[in-house]
């Protein structure tokens, strides 16, 4: 057998078919190399005791630990049985619950003194952590064979715990990587030898049977180390190979020309552009004026003025006889773009009308519910050049669009979008146009190296003159109710003072398919929110609705206030008349869903209550929060919910409270959400190709390894001299990853 096709094997000629099938359907484990880089989680000795007290909930999880005492409880006049059997580690206990049939059992086996491991999902029953119907396996009697297996193999060794599910055991996983163990040989190595022993690194093979079956702690740091560069450094290599393409295909170089329509639009503005903005904008203008297409983020703190610094670039483009395109997530954001451009640019966003500058553009908008002669007009004024900005949605991107010259794409809040819709819009240039994508979700430098690796990248991180303050507060409806009450009279007392409000909520609630424990999470259109809490499933009630909180509002603790509601399923027109006149002041309080959530701009709104905050992810909130202290007056972000004090979603609301900063907020929630498919960024449908290397704590080795790739790269772009690596690549960037990378 072959290097290669020993790890393509399938797993279900060596495991057979149920097994393997468990496996493919509830682990996405499929061959022989894809069981050999599913890493252990962690390991256990024998001798020492598992650590009850931190087990994650609703998570299936494996542990090892000792019988305290187990007992028979009888119940419905003795014709119900269940078995409670009570674990400890000597500081902590965990609970096991048997019912039925399946009592019998383990009341012979599980024996006070007794050790064993268990599997199963954590949840909590009468305020106590427990398992129920866990499956186990003892590990220090002989009463089965396989206790009697479990004994010889583990004894005196490092008891490998492996990333399990319902369906299969870590015990019959760890079977299972025995079985295509000596595979391990044949693995392939991407690291370039110099490289390797360079860095002191143990080869591929030793560094598989080191991470599955380890002697020794150091083994399994000496493997994780190896495995963790592996990880940094091919998916490292795939981006510099990316960049450095983009370098290699043509573009029209963009310039501005002097006394132009930039320079017309700077000499209007009221204000001074801050220093971040300024070198933000010299990166950016640099990159326009080279021959390769621009590949940049753009990445800021809620009200930094991004969108200042991308139309500054925008007109830039169309001095230099181009148009540029502006794609936005939303209906409700690309009006408020539209708005707010055409306003910043007064007579400026006029050209060709009567009144307009002579050095001015048409600025249009583009959605897909605009009545057809305002639809027709725009596509003309964009394939005939006499639009030099275009601000839309997904509308953009359609067959019937057709630009005059195309020379810059901005995509804003990119993670809205998918890979096809981005490139459908890149590809109405004549030539590549050059693309900027801004997020005012502030992303962690580890995070940027990876999941927008192929982007250069810009960081707005101060906030314009003038901008206020916003203080944070949770609010325990729950605990203490005269908190919620309060609120209110706080929003009251802001109208009072001449400013307006917000209300969150996360559900919409005119629509039947939004059930107790359904809790939307594309967040669209509103519907719900896009990072729900893992505590959330097991809500007793569902999420508040927008439309029930405002009809509550007001007839009781808002009423004789203006208050209007907004959502992602009202018709465009209506959503759009809600915002005008709230931006207007015609409406006190806006009761809405996330549809607010980026680009939203009132600088008179100053007091946000977020309903069932917990229900929403840190850099959700964050974004809701940055709506309000817009304007002079400080802000005021209430966040509301009947959490636990003690529970994870409680901590969260006060991480978010504690702190203003972006950056520290983004790495709390990755931390939280845990690192999802960086590469395909959750867009490819894949698992995670990332194992063992943390995008948050490993900043050191992807630093590390992004210097090697570039280096590489720059000497040997085709990796002609470099086959293993090239082999790595074909494994690691699948169909979808591929397009995900060629896409950008």
């Amino acid at each position: 057998m072959d290097r290669v096709s020993s790890f393509d094997e399938p797993l279900k000629k060596l495991l057979g078919g149920a097994t393997a099938k468990v496996m493919a359907e509830h682990l996405d484990l499929h061959t022989v190399g894809d069981l050999l880089h599913h890493y252990p989680r962690r390991y256990e000795e024998r001798g020492q005791l598992t650590a009850l007290s931190d087990l994650p909930l609703e998570e299936h999880v494996t542990v090892v630990a000792q019988v305290a005492d187990a007992r028979i409880m009888v119940f419905n006049n003795g014709r119900g049985k269940r078995l409670e059997v009570t674990l400890t580690d000597g500081s902590g206990r965990l609970q096991l619950v048997f019912f039925g049939h399946g009592v019998h059992k383990p009341h012979k086996e599980l024996l006070p003194g007794r050790r064993a491991m268990f599997a199963g999902k954590v949840s909590v029953f009468n305020r106590r952590t427990q398992l129920a119907h866990p499956t186990y396996q003892l590990l220090d009697a002989a009463d089965t064979d396989e206790a009697t297996e479990a004994v010889d193999a583990f004894a005196g060794r490092l008891l490998p715990i492996y990333p399990a599910c319902k369906q299969l055991d870590s015990w019959r996983i760890a079977k299972a990587v025995d079985a295509v163990l000596p595979s391990a040989q044949d693995a392939v190595d991407p690291l370039p030898p110099a490289l390797r022993e360079g860095r002191g690194f143990a080869k591929l093979p030793e560094a598989l049977l080191k991470i599955h079956r380890p002697q020794t702690r150091a083994d399994i740091e000496d493997a994780r180390a190896r495995l963790k560069w592996d990880e940094a450094f091919v998916l490292q290599v795939a981006l510099a190979r990316r960049r450095y393409a983009d370098t290699q295909s043509p573009a029209v170089a963009r310039r501005p020309v002097p006394d132009g329509l930039l320079d017309a639009f700077d000499a209007k503005l009221p204000f001074t552009l801050t220093e971040g903005q300024e070198k933000v904008s010299g990166e950016i203008f640099a990159d326009l004026a080279t021959d390769h297409p621009m590949h940049r983020l753009l990445q800021g703190e809620v009200g930094s003025g991004k969108t200042l610094v991308a139309l500054r670039a925008m007109l830039g483009v169309v001095d230099a006889g181009g148009q540029a395109a502006m794609l936005a997530p939303t209906e409700v954001l690309a009006q408020q773009h539209h708005r707010s451009v055409t306003e910043m640019m007064g007579e400026l966003a006029e050209g060709g009308l009567l009144g307009g500058s002579e050095l001015g553009t048409k600025v249009v908008l583009l959605t897909g519910s605009m009545g057809v002669p305002a639809r027709r007009q725009a596509l003309l004024d964009l394939v005939t050049g006499e639009a030099g900005i275009v601000i839309g949605t997904h509308a953009l991107i359609e067959d019937k669009v057709r630009f005059h010259d195309l020379g810059l794409v901005v995509v804003d809040e990119q993670h809205r979008f998918g890979v096809e819709q981005r490139d459908a819009l890149r590809s109405k240039g004549r030539q590549p146009p050059h693309l900027l994508v801004m997020t005012a979700t502030p992303i962690p430098r580890t995070v940027a190296m990876t999941v927008f690796g192929d982007l250069e990248t810009s960081v707005l991180d101060q906030l314009p003159a003038g901008r206020s303050p916003i203080a944070s507060h949770v609010v325990p409806a729950k605990d203490k109710p005269h908190f919620l009450s309060r609120a209110w009279e706080r929003v009251r007392e802001e109208v009072e003072n001449g400013h307006q409000a917000y209300v969150v909520c996360p559900r919409i609630g005119d629509d039947a398919d939004e059930a107790p424990g359904k809790n939307a999470k594309n967040a669209k259109d509103g519907k719900g929110t896009k990072d729900p809490a893992p505590e959330d499933d097991g809500g007793k009630r569902p999420p508040l609705a927008v439309l029930e909180i405002a009809d509550e509002l007001r007839k009781g603790a808002l009423s004789g206030l203006r208050t209007e509601v907004l959502h992602g399923r009202m018709p465009p027109d209506d959503k759009d008349d809600v915002m005008r006149r709230f931006s207007a002041g015609q409406a006190d309080v806006l009761v809405a869903t996330t549809v607010i959530e980026v680009g939203v701009n009132v600088p008179n709104a100053t007091a946000m209550v977020i309903m069932d905050a917990d229900r929403f992810g840190v850099s959700q909130l964050h974004q809701l929060r940055g709506r309000v202290g817009r304007g002079s007056a400080p802000g005021l972000c209430l966040l509301v919910s009947e959490a636990h004090e003690a529970s994870p979603a409680r901590a969260r609301l006060a991480a978010v409270a504690a702190t203003l900063d972006g950056f520290e907020l983004s790495r709390i929630d990755l931390e939280q959400r845990r690192e999802g498919d960086v590469l395909g960024q959750a867009q490819s449908g894949v698992r995670s190709s990332l194992r063992v290397l943390s995008v948050i704590d490993d900043e050191e080795v992807i630093a590390a390894a992004r210097e090697e790739a570039v280096r590489i790269v720059a000497a040997d772009p085709g990796l002609e001299h470099l086959p293993e690596l090239r082999t790595a690549l074909d494994a690691l960037l699948d169909k979808e990853r591929e397009e995900y990378l060629d896409k950008g």
